[in-house]
């Protein structure tokens, strides 16, 4: 199972990305701080917030093996599925 995240503005050490069997969690913290100064005054714009989504699997997973890699703002995580998962198989009648 492959989960791709965009998180704009966001650097992986404001990210705390935890996986069970069965989700994904991510919870992380926004910090944007602007500040200008023209014609003698100066303006300053501070934005802080946290945030946390958990994103259910469709199936189990294999969570020791989970790769992640954070690039340009997108999180990628690659999930191997569970074995039993893999070997299951459906009768038909």
């Amino acid at each position: 199972i492959e989960l791709r995240v965009e998180l704009p503005g966001m650097e992986a050490k404001d990210l705390d990305v935890k996986v069970t069997a069965e989700a994904v969690s991510i919870t992380g913290e926004r910090r944007s701080e602007t500040s200008a100064e023209e014609k003698g005054m100066r303006r300053s714009e501070f934005r802080y917030g946290r945030f946390q989504r958990i994103i259910p699997l469709p199936t189990r997973i294999q969570n020791d093996k989970v790769q992640a890699e954070f690039k340009n703002g997108v999180l990628c995580l690659t999930m191997p599925k569970a074995e039993e998962e893999k070997n299951k198989v459906v009768t038909v009648n």
